[in-house]
């Protein structure tokens, strides 16, 4: 496929600030691999380029592309020179391998991931005599979480409390922080946070990291949260070769730090950036973009542009129901109908805004004995086995690492209660000794029964065991010697009563096994060596930087996709339904009960990502009455109806066949 005209032109722009403003189905991703061929053709040294993502499956779609267009068939291939294309976070993890020894942690670090921080919370909420009731781990590593990718530090924690449960998270947030330090860890946020504290306190490490590139290309800017558009800045301000790519338009990551500031202030960054719109849009009908375009348009604070389509078809459907039950049994029906015509079950998605509404669709979906999958199921990290032996392979790679400790300890059971557990740690924090250097003569100073002294004895041993036989066995055979060593499958069956769950929980260990194979083929395709570590730490970033749902994965299958609108960006579907188009639903309660314009325009975004999934037929629901609380209330249809069809000040317009009109004074 040729490119238009403004592709052309984003792509043969290869010097000074650039932003290209990519309106959905505009073929962005063509052109940012487009442009890093071209300027790798120009002469720029690949090496010398760096693209930055958010997500592991983007930076490799990215990585293939731009391998593709350069002919080359390995990015791993010896010799040969390619661009550096990776996530943020990954970006960071470099960098701070470097130099996060300026900052006072160790070089090899460790990345505590979400259970590990709870934990470290909880026993951070004992210490300052917070009872769980006042404040709970999750809640903490929850508003942590927030502050950090706000570019709050602990230090200023306290003056951005507005609430009681705040205020005690502040006084936390400074001990969470110094126990992850403690123990030579960071956690997901700090990668960003620690970086942008590198170049702010180091301006020697942001000059010599800085130096290493001449080029740097950022996907989806709109969604860069402080940390990242600094870290951003500060390594294009030499050079200012900077092309950032972007709809402001799609923008919906508020909730978790992104700022659509960034992309809407990038002339005042960078004065002589040039400006590109990509306003042809490839996968919609010229309905469903005329509906998109005239609802965005509501939003006041944007880059005005309008989508155009290359091909028409049907005009978008709203649908009034009586109720959510009669929605679901209604949208099924179509579906079904559709399907038994000949239509495959994954050209359909339904899109809803909270994850509540599916309940009834899967329901029906399960009476009508159609094929479905709900995108949004537990992930391959959460699971019990896969933290176990992770938790294992921390502990065997530092002995600093006491909350991977303590989760073995007695798994499987060796012996050693939980009031064993609590004595070895009181006095290990009581005299400020590492629990592992107070393992091997806890037994004498704590005069354990000689039952519990050769249990905790034996642990040890197996520790030293596993550390020696790391360094001298490969590692995929090291990890089937630790499950063997351990007896994990015996613990499975110990645990679970069915075969099919003993099944499946061993192959989640499997699949634990064959991530080392593959993660061993690709060191050794690229000349390192697979170490222990550096596969820990892989493992821990893949956790964060993968969408948190597998959703490609599910949506291999042939089925009909239900799932949340923010699930849904980057995704396209030949029909959608987008259901629960009601004030409370879309827009949210929440944003609605905040009275602030900007959370509405986020909704009305989000709307409008739902909107342009849609490619050939797109349906919108609502209903008259939802069950709330156990009983059936009214609702109002969505703002959102009457922005798209322009029938604002007409209410009467979406009388349903039924023949009951909506209510009135819904605006």
């Amino acid at each position: 496929m040729s490119l238009n005209p403004q592709q052309q032109e984003a792509v043969d722009t290869l010097s000074g600030p650039l932003l290209v403003l990519a309106g959905a189905g505009s073929g962005k991703t063509r052109v940012v691999t487009m442009r890093i061929a071209n300027l790798i053709k120009h002469g720029v040294a690949p090496q010398r380029i760096l693209a930055v993502t958010f997500t592991n499956k983007a930076a490799k779609e990215m990585k293939d592309r731009v391998m593709q267009t350069l002919g080359i068939a390995n990015s791993h291939q010896r010799g040969v020179a390619v661009p550096e294309i990776s996530t943020f976070h990954s970006l960071c993890v470099r960098i701070l391998k470097r130099n996060i020894h300026h900052l006072g942690y160790p070089n090899e670090f460790a990345i505590r991931d979400r259970g590990d921080q709870e934990s470290l919370a909880r026993s951070v909420l004992k210490e300052i005599h917070c009872p769980e009731t006042a404040l709970k781990p999750s809640d903490l590593v929850n508003q942590i979480g927030a502050w950090k990718t706000q570019g709050i530090r602990p230090r200023d924690a306290n003056r951005y409390a507005e609430t009681d449960k705040q205020h005690l998270a502040a006084v936390a947030y400074r001990h969470y922080q110094d126990g992850l330090k403690a123990s030579g860890a960071v956690d997901f946020d700090d990668l960003l946070l620690l970086t942008d504290d590198l170049f702010t306190q180091f301006p020697e490490v942001a000059q010599a990291e800085s130096e290493r590139f001449d080029h740097i290309l950022v996907d989806e800017y709109q969604d860069t949260n402080q940390s990242q558009y600094k870290i951003v800045k500060t390594l294009a301000l030499r050079h200012r070769n900077l092309c950032v790519v972007g709809d402001d338009d799609q923008s919906i990551y508020a909730w978790r730090g992104a700022e659509v500031t960034h992309i809407l202030r990038f002339q005042n960054d960078w004065p002589e950036a040039k400006v590109i719109q990509l306003v042809t849009n490839y996968r919609s009908t010229n309905e469903i973009i005329e509906w998109s375009n005239r609802l965005i348009a509501f939003n006041r604070v944007r880059h005005p542009k309008v989508l155009q389509a290359t091909r028409s078809g049907e005009r978008p459907r709203i649908l009034q129901m009586e109720d959510g039950e009669t929605e679901a049994m209604r949208v099924v029906r179509e579906i079904k109908l559709q399907i038994n015509s000949g239509r495959r079950p994954s050209d359909f998605a339904i899109l809803f805004r909270t994850n509540e509404q599916p309940r009834a669709f899967e329901t029906e979906f399960r009476r009508q004995r159609v094929p479905y999958v709900l995108v949004g199921g537990q992930s391959f990290f959460d699971r019990k086995e896969v933290r176990d032996i992770l938790a294992y392979l921390r502990t065997v790679v530092t002995n600093k690492d006491e909350i991977s400790l303590l989760r073995i300890i007695n798994t499987p059971a060796r012996g050693i209660g939980q009031t064993t557990v609590t004595q070895i740690m009181e006095h290990a924090v009581a005299n400020h000794i590492p629990i592992a250097e107070f393992l091997p003569r806890c037994s004498e100073t704590l005069n354990f029964k000689p039952q519990t002294a050769k249990a905790v004895a034996g642990f040890h041993e197996l520790i030293a065991d596993l550390r020696r036989k790391s360094r001298q066995m490969p590692l995929v055979e090291f990890i089937q010697y630790l499950l063997d060593k351990i007896q994990y499958k015996a613990e499975i069956m110990r645990l679970y009563e069915k075969p099919s769950d003993q099944d499946e929980r061993w192959n989640m260990v499997q699949d634990l096994v064959n991530a080392a194979g593959e993660f061993v083929k690709r060191q050794q395709e690229s000349g390192e060596k697979p170490t222990l570590y550096n596969f820990v730490q892989e493992l821990t970033l893949s956790d964060w930087s993968s969408s948190p749902d597998d959703k490609e994965e599910k949506l291999a299958g042939n089925n009909v996709t239900l799932m949340t609108l923010h699930a849904a960006k980057g995704l396209e579907f030949p029909e959608v339904y987008m259901v629960g188009m009601e004030e409370g639903l879309l827009p949210h309660k929440k944003s609605i009960e905040s009275y602030e314009e900007k959370d509405i325009d986020e909704e009305r975004r989000l709307c409008y990502v739902g909107f342009t999934r849609a490619k050939q037929k797109l349906t919108l629901t609502f209903a008259l009455t939802r069950m709330k609380w156990g009983k059936q209330r009214e609702t109002i249809p969505s703002r959102f109806l009457y922005e798209a069809t322009g029938q604002s000040e007409n209410p009467n317009y979406y009388a349903a066949k039924s023949g009951r009109p909506p209510k009135k004074n819904n605006r």
